[in-house]
């Protein structure tokens, strides 16, 4: 495979550049590039912009109103939003529960759903783990019962990413108890606005609310919200899992966190030099940036194989979530003391307060502690280190 980028690469990219600079508010990118908090209405915002110009959905084919870009072409238009300060897009809708669709769904689930996730008028969470079903996801409780035309839904969700703003939930659940945990499972998808649906927060070591628990008490849902067959969810749910395990790799948002990290270090004194002249922070870093290359080369192999994400997958969450996890804790070490005060309010484009040390102190705990997640969402690294072993090493 030749990963040299072509003159057209290089257009493209060109391309991309330009209309980020003409297209992407200021504000937004301000607060993107300062790490302070997201909200619902930036990102939809952002969504809309993208969706506008066609370019809506980086990995999706022209039939489902994508841009039919080449996994080449998705790599550097990602890389160039993160680096210009753009959001991240909602992975939920559009590289989860979208794929789903487009493989398992009928048309009518296509052309129901696919709109809504494409221009972001439709917010979507996922309802995979719980209590007791984290990694272990076979064992979920989750129980939804048939009766006539609808499932009635009893039981609980947790770890429920941005839910509190969610339109739509896909979740697994439970239609029948018999053959092994992976057999019996369904894949549903349910209106948030359903009566018995209860969002209940979970405040994070930060104090953000990012995460919450989704409780289902006797919720009616059409059978025809129902994606694929009866108890067949599993092989849908795996399909879904290797998308969003490559797309956790986030070598894009690593590449610019890379580069404001070397910028820090260059702003940042160490005693009567810069914190990039301490050979032991500059060998750190160096380090780090050679795994974030290779990370980026083993993505490309895994998004031009033809099969599609498989168990290879799995070394990409792997060492993307590592590699993630290490830059912000360099980050929080390159700003030094001043990372410890982590001032909630600061994280506010309009804050005008005081602050203790530089702008890039002030998300730096706060960031630090919520990266410790990344090794446990989408299948703990445990889990993912058994999958190579069995799926890719044959052990």
């Amino acid at each position: 495979m030749d990963l040299n980028y072509t003159p057209e690469h290089e257009a493209f990219r060109t391309e991309v550049r330009r209309f980020l600079k003409e297209n992407l508010p200021r504000d937004i990118r301000e607060r993107v590039k300062k790490r302070l908090r997201p909200d619902k209405a930036m990102t939809q915002r952002w969504q809309k912009i993208l969706h506008d110009k066609g370019w809506g959905a980086s990995t999706w084919p022209e039939a489902f109103g994508g841009p039919g870009w080449s996994p080449l072409e998705q790599l550097i238009f990602e890389e160039e939003c993160a680096l210009a300060g753009a959001p991240r897009q909602l992975d939920f809708g559009l590289r989860m529960v979208a794929p789903v669709i487009m493989t398992y769904g009928n048309d009518e689930q296509k052309e129901r759903f696919l709109p809504g996730i494409l221009s972001g008028e439709d917010w979507w969470c996922q309802g995979y783990s719980e209590p007791g079903a984290g990694s272990d996801l076979a064992s979920l409780k989750t129980r939804a019962v048939r009766e006539g035309e609808h499932y009635v839904v009893n039981g609980q969700k947790t770890w429920t990413t941005l839910g509190q703003h969610a339109d739509w939930i896909f979740c697994l659940v439970r239609t029948s108890n018999e053959g092994k945990p992976q057999q019996g499972i369904s894949f549903l998808l349910i209106d948030m606005k359903t009566p018995g649906v209860e969002v209940r927060p979970i405040i994070m070591l930060d104090g953000e609310h990012e995460v919450n628990e989704v409780y289902f008490d006797n919720v009616k849902v059409p059978v025809e919200n129902r994606v694929g067959e009866e108890n067949q969810g599993w092989t849908y749910a795996k399909f879904l899992l290797g998308h969003e395990r490559t797309g956790l790799a986030n070598v894009g948002q690593w590449k610019a966190m890379m580069k404001r990290l070397k910028e820090i270090a260059e702003e940042q004194p160490d005693g009567d030099r810069a914190l990039i002249e301490n050979a032991r922070f500059r060998d750190r870093l160096a380090q780090l940036d050679i795994e974030l290359q290779a990370l980026e080369l083993t993505v490309l192999r895994v998004l031009t194989d033809d099969n599609g994400p498989g168990p290879q997958a799995s070394i990409l969450k792997i060492k993307g979530t590592e590699i993630g996890q290490a830059l912000f804790e360099l980050a929080m070490e390159a700003v030094g003391p001043a990372a410890l005060a982590h001032i909630p309010d600061a994280l506010e484009l309009d804050y005008e307060g005081a602050r203790v040390g530089s702008i890039d102190a002030t998300p730096a705990a706060g960031d630090y502690f919520n990266m410790r997640k990344l090794s446990i969402f989408g299948g703990s690294n445990e889990i993912q280190r058994n999958i190579i072993a069995q799926r890719v090493l044959g052990l």
